[in-house]
């Protein structure tokens, strides 16, 4: 069974679980809710191991806190122990079934570890691959006693004898560990279907040579198969990113502020200036030309990127020709704004004025040059009438 939980990853992590080569079912069950990594190793036989082992994960997956926190732990996998005996009294799985546990909180540069059994957990430190945990096993008494090597240990025919296990006892307590890591060291945990097919040099030199935790659990579960795969076999690979990653994620964060804050400014801007525009365009207003006439338009002159912004008020009665030829030419080409439609009319009003000035002045210039052509024509009548008198008198 594969638990993920949907807590927000604080490292990056890679998990595999397999079968292998002999066993007709899987009796590993894990846990991959950052901060906790569990691997669980069950035992007991068919529709038995896998059950111990589940409820296990289950368990310490509910059990533990937030963040790293030994003595809770610790406790969870307690809890988890009698959970398995409970069921087994109650008939769920099968009396004697149980399971190993690695369990592991890491959070920044904090490491803890609980285990019962003989999965382990390493730390890949400065290239050199460490094995935190202690195997509760036969052969690691033996070992510890100098009765055998570890070369012997891996083919000696009580290698699978584990001498503490969840579900055995409800007294189990789990061996606890609490250290420091470096950013760039890297977590392993795994059942013994891996350090049972392959040496610790083996699983160093893949940790070392595969930057990615995916991979990485990939490669080791494939070398554990190649090898044979006489076991279940999983495993779990946690880069230590420790106080970097906070760094990242506090930088992310600001990053994504920042951007917000920017983004909300420039929709600012563009809602000022699309309002602005809006405004200039709708409120204001110039003279043009249509039909050689003076028309009103609502809007600007001109066009931007081939579109317009104005549309025609009214076209006057006012006639271009009638205009001066300054004024005239203004309007043909580019128009004469104005601030506002009315002011525009206004400005209709001051043209037509100064036409019918025009206009006045130059019909009383007219009346005035008809009135002196008729006053000479009569002073001439006047004129020859006396002429012809002074004949008549001399005559008589």
């Amino acid at each position: 069974m594969t638990r993920r939980l949907g807590r927000k990853p604080a490292s990056t992590f890679g998990s595999r679980t397999d079968v292998g080569c002999v066993r007709e079912h899987n009796e590993d069950s894990l846990v991959v809710a950052p901060p906790l990594y569990v691997v669980c190793d069950g035992m007991g036989g068919h529709a038995a191991g896998e059950v111990a082992s589940e409820i296990a994960v289950n368990v310490i997956a509910d059990r533990v806190p937030a963040t790293p926190d030994a003595a809770a732990l610790g406790q969870a996998v307690e809890e988890a122990n009698l959970a398995i005996i409970q069921a087994a009294r109650e008939g769920v799985g099968r009396a004697g079934m149980g399971c190993t546990c690695t369990a592991a909180m890491l959070e920044n540069e904090r490491l803890i570890v609980a285990q019962v059994g003989d999965s382990r957990a390493y730390l890949l430190h400065g290239g050199t691959l460490q094995q935190i945990t202690r195997d509760h096993s036969l052969m690691a008494d033996f070992i510890e006693a100098g009765q055998i090597t570890p070369e012997e240990a891996r083919v000696h025919p009580q290698r699978s004898v584990i001498t503490r296990a969840l579900g055995s006892d409800p007294r189990t307590q789990p061996d606890l560990f609490e250290i420091n890591v470096n950013t760039g060291d890297r977590l392993l945990i795994c059942s013994d279907g891996l350090t049972s097919m392959i040496e610790d040099y083996e699983i160093e030199d893949i940790l070392n040579r595969t930057p990615d935790p995916q991979i990485a659990a990939s490669k080791l579960v494939n070398a554990a198969i190649a090898a044979g795969g006489h076991d279940n076999v999983t495993v779990i690979v946690v880069n230590v990113t420790g106080f970097a990653e906070v760094r990242r994620r506090k930088v992310a964060r600001k990053t994504k502020i920042t951007a917000a804050v920017i983004i909300a400014l420039l929709v600012a801007i563009f809602c000022g200036a699309a309002y602005a525009f809006n405004y200039w365009t709708t409120q204001t207003a110039f003279l043009g030309v249509q039909d050689d006439k003076v028309a009103v338009y609502r809007g600007v002159p001109g066009e931007l990127f081939g579109a317009t912004f104005s549309q025609i008020v009214e076209v006057t009665d006012v006639s271009v020709d009638d205009l001066q030829p300054g004024v005239a030419n203004r309007l043909k080409t580019e128009g004469v704004r104005a601030d506002s439609v009315e002011e525009a009319k206004d400005l209709v009003d001051t043209y037509r004025e100064e036409i019918a000035a025009r206009d006045k002045s130059t019909s009383s210039s007219s009346s005035a040059g008809s009135a002196a052509s008729s006053a000479g024509s009569s002073s001439a009548s006047s004129s020859n009438a006396s002429s012809s008198s002074s004949t008549i008198e001399v005559s008589a």
